[in-house]
């Protein structure tokens, strides 16, 4: 993962780690290649949110997810399946956690 810190204030050292980690700044195209075959979590502006596998990610950062489940306010909402994901509704993708992971792939 390509990742840069920027430090505007040199007090941002006595941040606690998890204040310190949101003031990375990722390549998104490189971070996207990174997870390509992993579950990853995506959430909409709209409020939804969507876990599957990234099957795919094209230049204009459109999302290709497989094994796709929706989830509303938190709580499961069904099973999807594949699923297209327009570049300009995405607010964050994120990894999935290790073990969610593995579950998938043993499916």
């Amino acid at each position: 993962m390509i990742a840069c810190i920027t430090i505007a204030n040199p007090r941002l050292f006595l941040l606690s780690p998890l204040h310190f980690q949101s003031q990375f700044i990722v390549n998104p195209k490189p971070f996207l290649v990174d997870l390509t075959g992993k579950t990853v979590k995506v959430k909409l502006k709209w409020g939804m949110e969507y876990q599957g596998v990234l099957a795919a990610a094209d230049a204009y950062m459109n999302l290709q997810l497989s094994a796709t489940e929706e989830f509303l306010d938190g709580q499961f909402a069904g099973f999807l399946g594949d699923v297209l994901i327009r570049c300009n509704n995405v607010l964050y993708v994120q990894a999935a956690p290790a073990e969610e992971d593995e579950e998938a792939m043993k499916e």
